[in-house]
């Protein structure tokens, strides 16, 4: 007869592997959550400077959002017709077979999530050193990297004790994202009619000398709107995936393209283009302004619960990716181990939350990167560029790119494969303007994927030799775990 523990966790069944506890709120809330991190506080001057002016600026933010919705709407099609736990590694093996779903789930895994979880835990952690340094305390820099990991453990454990926590959790801190958003455009707005801002939005100067790159303010645009298609990930435990999973991906991504647009015309407004282009951090100028010296403690405070918002969105859902791998492939069984009493996968967030503290510390400590380098140091060659890379969060997002997009523009060119090898699956969703949307949408990951690899080069080696390495191991996993 099992034990109590084992009745508690166990490798789930087809039938009862997953309850259905996400409505579509909760589903837009992780939407929005891993979207709106840390870009759109940062990104709008690049996106304007280099565009070279003010009409085409929200053009490039408009079209970004439109390239966005197309890739929701497949991501909606592919998740109403095949709504099971683990998103694209589904649609993946469904299309090209096992072995593609299994390097998406072993790079999800070891790179790409814990990569993503690294880079909003150092933004949270130079935010939050920020605040408190404005708050009077004196906080050293090299404490990001504590601060960081101590971010991770947090949000962990919150999800440890089940998804009802996590969920919770996650609407609370988007709530508070939107006001901290709110915030900001009430004080653009504010500034305008105040007159202490731009009394009008004012054209962006020529410059003959300076270079229009509209593709590079594309990148920075798509770059700030990433993350959306993680709620294809957890199809399993939302209540009618068929209807609520393309709901909410058209109303997580309509949403933040209005919050992004408004955002951007706060800016605008608040602070005039000429110092919107010549500022790294507008949202901390913009709320210095309207609130003196308590701006940058707001700012900060606002993006830390972003940060913390993503992290925790990414948890959730990267964590179900990790399930379906151990599901499929014996050496990753102990993945799928289910905790019914908590309704929640300990082993796979244990697991996850490891590899991103690893990681985190690879990458932001001078040990960490001649750990890293050292193998190339043999021979040699000083082949990673560190000083290119200002910190963690650089490092991080520069390496895990081109494999982010790789997986991408295959998923989106499985919808169009998927259309002609099952004809007759049941489809509650379908893409409109077939074949147009899925064909715009993979142009877009094959530009990003190029973009990315360009200016990563030979650090793109830290998210593939980890990809390479799961070639023998899909060949020693593929008998499946017994249930």
């Amino acid at each position: 007869m099992p034990s109590e523990q084992q009745q508690a966790e166990s490798v789930p069944s087809a039938d009862s592997r997953f309850q259905k506890q996400l409505t579509l709120w909760d589903t837009v809330n992780i939407i929005i959550g891993i979207v709106i991190g840390v870009s759109i506080f940062k990104v709008p001057g690049l996106v304007f400077g280099n565009s070279g002016s003010i009409e085409a600026g929200f053009v490039i933010w408009g079209l970004g959002g439109l390239l966005m919705l197309a890739g929701a709407l497949c991501y909606a099609e592919l998740a109403s017709a095949i709504p099971e736990t683990g998103g694209d590694y589904v649609f993946l093996s469904r299309t090209y077979g096992d072995g593609c779903g299994f390097l998406f789930g072993w790079a999800q895994f070891i790179a790409i999530n814990p990569g993503n979880i690294g880079i909003m835990s150092y933004v949270f952690a130079d935010y939050a050193i920020s605040f408190l340094n404005a708050s009077g305390f004196e906080i050293p820099a090299g404490w990001s990297v504590i601060l960081a990991a101590a971010s991770v453990c947090m949000l962990l454990f919150l999800n440890l004790l089940g998804l009802m926590v996590g969920k919770w959790a996650q609407n609370i801190l988007t709530l508070a994202k939107i006001v901290g958003l709110a915030a900001i455009i009430v004080s653009g707005v504010y500034l305008g009619l105040q007159g202490t801002g731009a009394t009008v939005i004012e054209p962006i100067k020529e410059n003959p000398d300076a270079k229009l790159q509209y593709g590079l303010a594309m990148v920075f645009v798509l770059y700030a709107f990433g993350g959306w298609n993680d709620a294809a990930f957890v199809a399993a435990e939302v209540k009618e995936p068929g209807k609520n999973i393309p709901r909410a991906l058209i109303a997580g991504t309509g949403g933040i393209l209005v919050i992004y647009l408004l955002i951007n015309f706060a800016y605008l407004w608040g602070l005039g283009s000429s110092r919107l282009l010549q500022s790294s951090t507008p949202a901390a100028e913009l709320l210095g302004n309207a609130w003196g010296d308590h701006g940058t403690q707001i700012i900060s405070l606002i993006i830390m619960i972003s940060s913390l918002g993503a992290i925790n969105g990414l948890i959730i859902t990267g964590s179900r990716v990790n399930v379906r791998l151990g599901m499929d492939h014996r050496f990753f069984a102990v993945l799928a181990r289910w905790n019914r009493r908590v309704n929640a996968p300990l082993y796979s967030l244990l697991s996850q939350g490891v590899i991103s503290i690893v990681m985190i510390l690879l990458v932001g400590t001078k040990a960490g990167r001649r750990m890293i380098n050292a193998p190339f140091t043999l021979i040699q060659s000083d082949f990673i560029e560190w000083e290119k890379y200002q910190d963690g969060f650089d490092t991080l997002l520069v390496a895990t790119a081109p494999l982010f997009w790789t997986f991408f523009l295959l998923t989106g060119l499985s919808l169009i494969i998927l259309r002609f090898k099952a004809p007759q699956m049941e489809r509650p969703f379908r893409v409109p303007l077939y074949p147009a949307t899925p064909i715009l949408f993979c142009l877009t990951c094959l530009y990003m994927l190029y973009a990315s690899l360009d200016y990563a080069r030979g650090l793109a080696l830290l998210g593939l030799i980890p990809v390479l390495i799961g070639v023998p191991l899909y060949w020693m996993s593929r008998r499946k775990p017994s249930t």
